[in-house]
């Protein structure tokens, strides 16, 4: 009998060095589909927006050895309002010698079976369950809005990329934290040599908010819970404190390096503007696409406003008291049992993002918008939290809840992986999105600008579009209102006299692309600007004036 047992035990080894290896095998099938599916969608690249050929530029810049430049504005300034990551991953990625554009395509698509494969791997560690890791994974690849934030050339993707990673390593610390403790061993928690583990999670939340400024509710989710989870103000503190080691170096020399040369840590302005009601209508027809995967039931749900607002509140709210009950019980009662730490997290963070981008729209960016992009990372947060939730329902044991769960988690997997194969059929056939659209390729405003003089100055209402068909740096128009801070623009009539003597001397031109399609006030300050300058083209809804 004492034979059988070694050989027992190499047989349940090789069991679950199997099961192990073809649960990876799932999860790298899984991302590779992903990538596949996204570079399917995008045969003419990514979805481009101001923002992405602003990302673009500033690699284009730093691959020129400029810096990190406005490359894109004809005063090419240094950057400060977009983070530097992003743009920094695109020129590493440039050195091979491929063009930033096309360099964009293929990060997002390697990003999007990244970050399907790093949700299994949570999904695993979350519910201990290999199934758990698995289906985690394909509800993320077959989730349309998160699909389609991927195909666009935006920081989102590696945001969500670096988040992800930063909740596997701070659930690493507390797994150390927990399993090292010998049997009977003399050493307290809180000062085991895991420290790796939290400055990690500090290196890569830093990462997070170098890719997008929204980073700072992860930084203060983590701080949260170490808080809440440790045992004493000792443990908690010095546990911050190792934690905000590997997350300030990076942060405070880009802040330091803003500092110096535009006078402002990251071009923020604090100044009051409210929620428009567009905004949260955009907000809840955005949330409402992600919740409700079939097109008439969310039409018909969201039909009445206020009863999409009532069951996205009693959610939110469900949400708020289990993360709040979780969180507080561990901190007033020290000795209870450690909840989970990544469905905790989770929880923390969706209104730690939701409070850091109301107060940044509130306070410091009258331009942001509840739009599907900015949306994104609650949505990782919220199927993660579905997953977990349906684990719970598992561990019942009874017939019911298990059948509960074997119906619902296949129906959702189902109608969402339809939704995305339409919407990458859709894309694929849609000749590319936002200014990579036949409509900006076929323009003749863009053809008519590209054979102006070399040295030409270009003012315009589109200036990342310029920049991208002409090779040219624009110069913005003059305003009445400043986007960000919502506040009226000094000197307005003295940018319209410096335009239209620039454009009469013959050395400038003034285009205004799809003319007519702005709200009246918009078009009476366009008239304004036109005004006494001679149209040298109209064509597909833009306008060129030039000198007579």
């Amino acid at each position: 009998m004492g034979l059988l047992r070694p050989c027992g035990a190499r047989t349940d080894d090789v069991f679950l060095m199997t099961k192990q290896r073809a649960f990876f095998l799932t999860l790298i099938l899984v991302a590779l589909v992903g990538i596949f599916l996204t570079l399917y969608a995008t045969p003419e690249g990514l979805g481009l927006s101001d923002d992405s050929i602003a990302y673009i530029a500033g690699a284009r810049s730093i691959l020129s050895g400029q810096g990190y430049r406005e490359a894109w504005l004809a005063t090419n300034g240094y950057v400060t309002h977009y983070p530097p990551v992003f743009s920094s991953t695109l020129a590493f990625i440039g050195l091979s010698g491929m063009d930033p554009l096309r360099a964009a395509r293929f990060l997002n698509a390697f990003l999007f079976g990244a970050n399907a494969f790093l949700l299994g791997l949570i999904g695993w560690r979350m519910a201990k369950l290999q199934i758990a890791g698995m289906v985690s994974a394909l509800l993320f690849a077959a989730n349309a809005s998160l699909f389609r934030v991927h195909v666009t050339a935006m920081s989102e993707p590696l945001y969500i990329f670096f988040s992800l990673a930063a909740f596997l390593t701070f659930a690493s610390y507390f797994g150390v934290k927990q399993l090292a403790v010998p049997s009977g061993g003399t050493h307290r928690a809180g000062e085991l040599p895991n420290s790796k583990w939290l400055i990690a999670t500090g290196i890569l939340t830093s990462f997070a908010y170098l890719t997008r400024y929204a980073g700072l509710a992860l930084l203060v989710t983590f701080l949260f819970a170490l808080i809440l989870l440790h045992d004493n103000w000792k443990q908690r503190l010095s546990r911050a404190g190792i934690f905000l080691a590997g997350f300030l170096p990076l942060t405070l020399a880009w802040s330091i390096r803003n500092k110096f040369i535009a006078d402002a840590a990251t071009n923020r302005t604090f100044v009051y503007h409210p929620l428009t009601q567009e905004n949260i209508n955009s907000s809840i027809y955005n949330l409402s696409e992600f919740l409700i995967p079939v097109e008439t039931w969310r039409r018909a749900l969201i039909k009445d406003i206020n009863y999409f607002f009532v069951f996205a509140s009693v959610i939110a709210f469900i949400l708020f008291v289990w993360t709040a009950c979780k969180g507080l019980k561990k901190f007033l009662w020290p000795s209870s049992e450690t909840p989970e730490i990544l469905s905790l997290t989770n929880g923390l963070y969706i209104f730690g993002y939701l409070a850091s981008i109301i107060s940044s729209m509130l306070f410091f960016d009258a331009s942001t918008k509840f739009k599907l992009r900015i949306l994104a990372p609650i949505y990782v947060a919220l199927l993660i939290l579905f997953v977990f939730f349906g684990h719970w329902l598992w561990q019942k044991r009874a017939m019911f809840w298990r059948g509960l769960v074997i119906i619902i988690f296949p129906v959702v997997f189902f109608l969402s992986a339809c939704q995305t194969y339409n919407a990458a059929r859709e894309l694929h056939a849609g000749g590319g999105q936002g200014y990579a659209s036949f409509k900006w390729y076929d323009s003749k405003a863009m053809d008519f600008l590209s054979k102006l003089p070399e040295g030409t100055r270009i003012y315009t209402n589109q200036a990342p579009a310029v920049y991208l068909y002409t090779n040219r740096p624009a110069y913005v128009l003059p305003d009445l209102v400043d986007p960000v801070t919502g506040l009226p623009r000094g000197n307005f009539e003295y940018g319209v006299n410096k335009l239209h003597e620039d454009v009469l001397s013959g050395s400038a031109a003034l285009a205004l692309f799809e003319y007519g399609a702005e709200a009246e006030e918009v078009r009476k300050v366009y008239d304004h600007l036109s005004e006494g300058l001679y149209l040298a083209l109209q064509a597909q809804g833009d306008r060129i004036y030039t000198a007579p």
